[in-house]
């Protein structure tokens, strides 16, 4: 039974990049060129060996061969064979891209540098892109906080800060990133309601706080993607709607709140236009209004000022207390 310490070590990523030691192409290139006139020269150093040319079978020497000619043919063939492996040591590392390089399932390093290089034999290197990458997760149904069926979906931009974790910690990086992505987008759909004034103790909504909402899929990311070595540069919202099976009956929710806070502002401003009138008849003594005259006339402009049709006004040919 593994112990605390044992369990939290083996949760955690158990590589780290490091730089690489490799040479510079050119010089090898050199080399390599000169390699193929040295194994000729071996290839060809038996025949200064032999005696002179026979005379009872044309095209024959005389002797036998030496030492040394087994020699030099041993070390042609080592040539030859050095030759080929060289060839295939070669890598180049493009600007924003780097190798990872490693020998008999051993890492041997990271080589970020751009440029023309040579790495010792037997070495893999595999390359690796730190250009930064677009992703938009498929637009996914999930409920929010308050069970409400939404669908979401969200861009993130990310690239590659780690390239031994990205490459040995992980089985497939970019496939992990699509799946935690998807995995993080979740998680904060179901903590936050989708819209304002649906949740009282929950202040941060869906579509109310876009920025806040942002910047926490960012870090529920780069928590989540830091084993593949992962740095998340951007994450924002890029679809949100409620799910079809409700959205009538949300946007018929939305439309009358909207015409309720239309018709409080609409009252409000009434009643304040009613009292200033009523204010200037008081202080220009236009005329004396008795309570009960005031009231009519209260009753009179609010209808006028809070009505939707124009008004029809009628004309009172007697007194208002016949």
């Amino acid at each position: 039974m593994n112990s605390p310490s044992t369990a939290s070590s083996l949760s955690t990523s158990v590589s780290t990049e490091r730089p690489a030691s490799v040479r510079g192409g050119f010089l090898m290139l050199a080399t390599v060129i000169a390699q193929p006139f040295l194994v000729a020269a071996c290839f060809a150093a038996p025949a200064w060996n032999h005696g002179a040319p026979s005379r009872q079978y044309p095209g024959t020497y005389e002797g036998s061969p030496t030492i040394a000619t087994g020699f030099f043919i041993v070390v042609g063939i080592l040539l030859l064979f050095a030759w080929i492996l060289n060839l295939t040591g070669f890598f180049t590392v493009a600007p924003n891209t780097a190798r990872v390089l490693t020998r008999f399932g051993t890492y041997r390093g990271t080589v970020r540098e751009s440029g023309f290089y040579w790495a010792s034999w037997f070495t893999r290197a595999t390359k690796k892109t730190l250009r930064a990458q677009n992703l938009n997760t498929p637009t996914i149904k999930v409920n929010d906080l308050l069970g409400n069926p939404i669908e979401i979906a969200a861009t993130v931009v990310w690239r590659v800060a780690d390239t031994a974790k990205n490459a040995f910690d992980v089985e497939n990086g970019d496939k992990f990133v699509d799946i935690q992505s998807e995995a993080a987008l979740r998680h904060v759909a179901s903590s936050h309601p989708y819209d304002d004034g649906q949740a009282t103790d929950v202040t941060t909504t869906l579509r109310g706080s876009r920025d806040e909402v942002a910047h926490e899929l960012q870090t529920e990311l780069q928590s989540r993607l830091e084993r593949a070595g992962v740095e998340v540069l951007e994450a924002r919202l890029s679809h949100l709607a409620y799910a079809q099976e409700i959205a009538s009956a949300m946007l018929q929710r939305q439309q009358a709140a909207a015409v309720i806070a239309a018709r409080k502002l609409i009252v409000e401003g009434a009643v304040g236009m009613v009292e200033h009138a009523l204010e200037m008849l008081s202080a220009k003594q236009v005329l004396v209004l008795d309570e009960e005259r005031k009231a009519a006339m209260v009753g009179n402009l609010l209808v006028v000022l809070c009505s939707h049709s124009a008004p029809t006004p009628v004309l009172n040919t007697g007194s208002l207390y016949a």
